[in-house]
């Protein structure tokens, strides 16, 4: 076995991660897989070390997915925001400018998405977060599924940046303060000695925040990609 054939397949994988981290579709679901694998993780850690063990970490499985009606929502709007990010994904594989139908398709379905995790939110008691990472998130997306571009939203400068995309960023804010907060409230335990766990998953999800947010800013540059017009003159 020579060097490359060793180097060949992360190369391709590399090409990849590439291809798939052109437009938002990629950021949004590596931040999904992101908190995902994290959390599950987590839960299962934190199950209890026995005799039982296996039935234990299929115990935790089954709560951090379906442990309760909050949980159930969680689930089901992350599922839809996979499929959301892979419409994005999808939309930007062109070379010149992102299919407007798919990119819409990716809205809608995050905006089914964020209805989802505002019923969860509501349902885990938050409703403050359901408000925000929920109901501001969905007009956001939603607004962008069923705008047409070039067409001014009224009372709202046209200078100033879209309304709807502004809307899902700002929808951000609140859970970055909360994460930061909480991480905030952790450092000091794990100075004094505790375990580095309690920071695992605040950590985790500014990263994920940070992953989302780039793929929000992605979508701003949307009404400014025009399709080349190839002269006839």
């Amino acid at each position: 076995m020579n060097a490359w054939t060793v180097l060949l397949p992360l190369t391709r994988l590399r090409s990849a991660l590439g291809a798939r981290m052109k437009g938002p579709g990629g950021y949004y679901n590596s931040g999904n897989a992101l908190g995902l694998v994290v959390g599950l993780a987590t839960q299962i850690a934190a199950a209890p070390v026995g005799p039982h063990e296996e039935s234990a970490a299929i115990a935790a499985v089954m709560d951090y997915f379906a442990g309760s009606h909050g949980t159930v929502a969680l689930t089901l709007a992350t599922l839809v925001f996979f499929c959301g990010g892979e419409a994005y994904h999808r939309a930007w594989a062109k070379p010149d400018v992102p299919d407007p139908t798919l990119n819409r398709l990716g809205d809608f379905l995050s905006g089914l998405g964020a209805i989802g995790l505002g019923i969860a939110l509501l349902l885990l008691g938050d409703p403050l977060l359901a408000a925000t990472s929920g109901l501001l998130h969905a007009l956001g997306k939603f607004g962008s599924a069923f705008h047409r571009p070039g067409r001014q939203v009224p009372v709202w400068p046209t200078a100033w940046p879209d309304p709807f995309r502004s809307a899902v960023l700002a929808s951000r804010l609140p859970a970055v303060v909360a994460t930061t907060v909480v991480l905030g409230q952790a450092l000091p335990v794990v100075w004094s000695g505790e375990s580095f766990a309690a920071l695992i998953m605040p950590l985790t999800l500014l990263g994920c925040y940070l992953l989302w947010t780039k793929a929000d800013l992605l979508l701003f540059g949307v009404r400014s990609k025009v399709p080349r017009q190839i002269s006839t003159c």
